[in-house]
């Protein structure tokens, strides 16, 4: 139950307009292969853990895999990482208000105000009392999902609300009958199509957590595969259906995030059910690495990891000091990046490729480099997971090339509304 709440986020949110754009079958391959992938990419994780029981997180993999130097690489992607994950969750708290508030206010202040409340949650340097947030979120993803499906499929898909000033997601004139695209979409770029697959893999980030939360359990050579089976048994089918049912009603006028779909009043009930998850997010993923860094200063820079748990200036000033650079820096690539799909891509294409497929079919050559082609079934094994690394550098590159470029390219849009640090309505981006 921990890895399914671990995984299910805002990721599934960002699925029906993909449908729309890569077309729905290659959509719903895209979903169950890499849904596949990030199954085997976390069996490989047990394997490590059964050589190297001491890991904690993806760092110490890292150091173990690399010594210092990767330590300290992998170590700085990971609070970016976890950055950036706050920063899309207030893009999309800011989308939210701006959804219920019908704008009310200059987008930078949606994204400030969310900011400043995840900041003030992070402060507290226990995280104890958000232990219980898991359960509460999903079901609040699922109810808001829920209320999306049932008033498109009472009232029909929200017209007046999708970008192009009410023209449709892709320019389709209002009030025109409903379609789906079984193929890829004419009206959407390249870099628009690979930055949809790039959601996709978004919706499984949730395994770069899984070497902590598998630290957790009592038992992690023996329960740790049949939970990973269960979780992608149910998880992905999940998604094929939650962006297929959403996409059969909103069809061309579907938007990202989905929610945003809905028709009016329904729309925003959806984004007030979701708000405190997000707020959640922000606090867990904040509060992480926050820790981290924490840790990082006052044991490797002031020497002082005893005093870890102390209430002193030091300590405090530490840690306040860390939380508000952190925050300060997702605010500023949130206000930076402020459309969902364009700040999923980014996260998607830097981190998202490697702490959940890449790193792992590295650490797999890493564990059997001595006998690589032994056999034939290790041969085979050994030549997936070398193309598994080269497509993972290759979807870095080339992912964070058709990610920026897209958004720049929309910047530049002058019929495009969306810039950067803009007051511009982001719930039509």
């Amino acid at each position: 139950l921990i890895f399914f709440t671990n995984q299910v986020g805002i990721g599934i949110l960002s699925l029906p307009a993909m449908l729309h754009t890569i077309g729905l079958i290659p959509g719903i391959i895209t979903i169950i292969s890499l849904g596949v992938l990030a199954t085997y990419t976390a069996y490989i994780l047990i394997q490590f853990y059964r050589r190297y029981p001491s890991i904690r997180d993806v760092v110490d993999v890292g150091r173990i895999m690399g010594g210092k130097p990767l330590e300290i690489i992998v170590g700085i992607a990971h609070v970016l990482n976890l950055i950036l994950i706050c920063a899309s969750a207030n893009v999309t708290l800011s989308i939210a208000l701006n959804t219920m508030t019908e704008h009310a206010l200059c987008t930078v202040g949606f994204i400030g105000i969310p900011m400043i409340m995840c900041w003030l949650l992070c402060m507290p340097r226990s995280l104890n009392f958000a232990g219980w947030f898991g359960i509460p979120a999903t079901i609040s993803i699922f109810t808001a999902v829920l209320i999306v499906i049932i008033a498109l499929g009472v009232g029909g898909p929200d017209y007046s609300g999708t970008v192009n000033g009410g023209t449709g997601y892709w320019g389709e004139p209002p009030n025109e009958p409903l379609r789906m695209r079984l193929g890829p979409n004419p009206g959407a770029t390249m870099n628009q199509q690979f930055e949809s697959v790039l959601n996709v893999a978004f919706a499984y980030a949730g395994n770069q957590a899984f070497i902590t939360v598998m630290c957790e359990m009592r038992n992690p050579s023996k329960d740790f595969t049949p939970a990973i089976i269960w979780l992608n048994a149910v998880g992905v089918p999940m998604y094929v259906i939650v962006a297929c049912v959403i996409y059969h009603f909103a069809g061309q006028y579907v938007v990202s995030p989905a929610l945003g779909s809905a028709p009016g009043i329904a729309s925003k009930v959806a984004y007030g059910i979701l708000f405190p998850t997000l707020l959640g997010s922000g606090l867990v993923f904040g509060h992480t690495g926050i820790k981290y860094m924490y840790n990082v200063v006052m044991d490797k820079v002031i020497k002082t990891r005893h005093k870890l748990t102390d209430n002193t200036p030091i300590t405090w000033g530490v840690w306040l000091g860390l939380g508000t650079l952190f925050w300060v820096v997702a605010f500023i690539l949130a206000n930076a990046i402020p459309a969902f799909g364009s700040i999923l891509g980014i996260t998607s294409a830097l981190f998202v490729t490697w702490f959940t497929f890449g790193m792992a079919n590295a650490q797999w050559i890493f564990l059997n480099w001595g006998n690589q082609f032994i056999n034939w079934k290790k041969a085979s094994l050994s030549i997936f997971n070398w193309f598994m690394i080269l497509a993972s550098a290759f979807l870095t590159v080339f992912g964070l090339y058709t990610s920026i470029s897209d958004l720049n390219a929309r910047v530049q849009d002058p019929d495009d509304p969306l810039s950067v640090f803009t007051c511009a309505n982001n719930a039509l981006f």
